[in-house]
């Protein structure tokens, strides 16, 4: 790559890629493809980590709500996720890029010969023009669907660091259903103010965080916050953007001042 393309790793929520009775919101997705599509065409690497598959599953099977019981949310993680691949694979395919299809669990990126493995696919893929579709085998893991039980994984959000700090990334992109970290809860604060810059991981950072999102994800701002942690300590820029406005992804691979933007170790803000 030259120096004015970047490798960028995009982790896109639940909430964004479903409607809230579960389906696939196949507006969103086709923007979201077409988006990444177009920045992958004007040179730059593109990851993407994609979650979703248990609500998508659920709603393919005509459950009437997400399974409870471990094995039944494996099921329809299984399902939801040849879905949701095949949908990827239409659409990037009408936009003239390849993907992949790169299923981890915590096993994958705990020992070190497998990582090294993971990366050489990785650096393979992004070689050959491919863009790799990420997400946790939650057939076989419960460490997203229990989070806690891995100390690892446990929500594609920390996920995605992983992948972004694998991968030596230079931008890591959050997209989800809020526009960013604010400096008080915006419902309950209109004033609230919503911070572009952060440059370091502060206790009073820290405090800004919530409780969980939606019921169709399992992330909150916590979360975001540990990824932002792995990602700073990677050398990797990492924002936190709304979800429903694709089109900012441009401006954010630009630099400009859209969601919260925490900056990697080593960079300053600049004047």
């Amino acid at each position: 790559m030259d120096g004015n393309t970047q490798r960028i790793v995009v982790k896109v929520g639940t909430s964004t890629l479903t409607h809230d009775s579960g389906s696939l919101d196949l507006r969103s997705m086709e923007h979201l493809v077409r988006t990444l599509a177009d920045l992958h065409g004007a040179g730059h690497e593109i990851i993407l980590v994609t979650s979703g598959a248990i609500a998508v599953g659920t709603a393919r099977l005509g459950l009437a709500q997400r399974p409870k019981e471990l094995r039944m949310k494996q099921a329809a993680a299984a399902v939801g996720q040849c879905r949701m691949m095949h949908i990827y694979d239409k659409l990037f395919s009408e936009y003239n890029c390849s993907m992949a299809q790169i299923l981890l669990t915590g096993d994958d990126v705990e020992n070190s010969d497998r990582e090294a493995h993971l990366y050489g696919t990785f650096s393979a893929l992004l070689e050959m023009g491919v863009i790799p579709v990420v997400n946790e085998n939650d057939s076989v893991s419960s460490a997203e669907i229990e989070t806690g039980h891995h100390k690892v994984l446990g929500d594609n959000d920390t996920l995605s660091a992983i992948v972004a700090s694998l991968c030596h990334a230079d931008l890591l992109v959050l997209l989800s259903d809020i526009d960013g970290l604010y400096d008080a809860d915006p419902k309950a604060h209109p004033d609230a103010r919503l911070l572009h810059r952060v440059e370091a991981l502060t206790p009073e950072i820290l405090q800004m965080a919530g409780g969980a999102g939606t019921w169709r994800g399992t992330g909150g701002m916590a979360t975001k916050l540990s990824a932002a942690r792995i990602a700073m300590a990677a050398g990797c820029d990492m924002v936190i953007t709304n979800g429903s406005r694709m089109e900012d992804l441009y401006g954010i691979v630009d630099g400009r001042d859209i969601g919260t933007r925490f900056l990697a170790h080593g960079r300053t803000r600049e004047a």
